[in-house]
């Protein structure tokens, strides 16, 4: 069950959002401050008390956004400041004071999970870590200055470790079918890849008369191989 942190200015023994009574998450609440998100115990999920103060929460909302929160954030408010909530508040859904328990439930799983799936996919293998949000690759931490093919050559490989791939699967998968060039701009970007990859180029492994594949090995062995 998700751990549930409400930010508000209510009183303490005021439920911001009865339902969560009724359901089994912990719910911790602690006032509507930024700062005091630092020292806050434990949480998956933020729940920002819009009810009385819409102003108030829609600054709280951006500024928690604006600073770094990742953790999903709903806000709770009333059915007449329904109207007012729009997408550049920052928030990840919306749900009425009155909501029942049900709702409330579907809502937070919801929630965590829609912000699960938009986390950025990383692959981390024999060294090499590739964000793929950002196109990026490193070797040991330090950047790899690729061009976009080699960036999506070197993913497509490292996605299938240990895989072989023929230059004609290669070339299907990273250039596409409607690509009009030869195989042998694989084994250019190959060659290319594995000179950026310095002594790690037995990353990229050659399997003779077939293709080539992804080695994988640990850090140690990379190592011990230089």
């Amino acid at each position: 069950m998700p751990q549930v942190l409400v930010l508000t200015n209510s009183p303490v023994d005021e439920a911001v959002l009865p339902a969560l009574e009724l359901l089994s998450h912990s719910v911790r609440q602690i006032p509507a401050e930024p700062a005091r998100l630092v020292n806050a115990p434990d949480y998956d999920i933020v729940v920002v008390d819009g009810r009385t103060d819409l102003a108030g929460a829609k600054s709280l909302c951006r500024l928690l956004r604006a600073t770094g929160q990742e953790a999903p954030l709903l806000l709770v408010v009333t059915e007449g400041g329904m109207s007012a909530v729009s997408g550049d508040w920052g928030i990840d859904d919306v749900l009425l004071a009155t909501a029942g328990p049900a709702e409330t439930d579907a809502r937070l799983r919801l929630a965590v999970a829609r912000r699960e799936s938009d986390e950025p996919t990383r692959v981390q293998a024999s060294g090499i870590t590739i964000d793929e949000q950002s196109y990026s690759a490193k070797l040991h931490g330090k950047p790899l200055d690729l061009t976009y093919k080699e960036f999506q050559l070197l993913h497509f490989l490292a996605t299938h470790p240990s895989r072989v791939f023929t230059r004609e699967q290669l070339l299907s998968e990273v250039w596409g079918y409607d690509y009009f060039g030869g195989t042998r701009t694989v084994d250019v970007h190959v060659r290319r890849l594995r000179a950026k990859l310095g002594d790690a180029d037995q990353i990229i492994g050659t399997v003779r008369n077939v293709g080539y594949r992804f080695n994988v090995y640990d850090d140690d062995a990379l190592v011990g191989s230089r």
